[in-house]
């Protein structure tokens, strides 16, 4: 199932975001490299600054995106004010499976 992660960042979090953000990719990495990660990116403010997170992952269910979520660096490092976990059905443009 896949699943994602709508992340809200704190306000005035931005340099917490830039400090954090190499264990994060490493972290992304990993779970590209599990077969985990669909696709992930930030959300921009109107000054195109990074203030959230989109993250699609694949999991068996809700508890395990849930132990995902809660292992990313971000979130560890107290960046985000909010996240919401939702499954999704990748319906459009899906890349073709090979």
């Amino acid at each position: 199932m896949l699943f994602a992660f709508v992340c809200k960042d704190k306000p005035d979090s931005l340099q917490l975001r830039i400090d954090t953000r190499p264990p994060h990719v490493a972290f992304l990495e990993g779970l590209n490299a599990e077969g985990k990660l669909a696709f992930a990116g930030p959300f921009l403010n109107a000054d195109g600054k990074p203030d959230g997170s989109l993250v699609v992952v694949e999991a068996p269910d809700l508890a395990a995106a849930q132990a995902l979520s809660a292992a990313d660096p971000y979130a560890k490092a107290g960046l985000f004010a909010s996240v919401e976990i939702r499954q999704w059905n990748w319906t459009f443009n899906k890349p073709a499976v090979s």
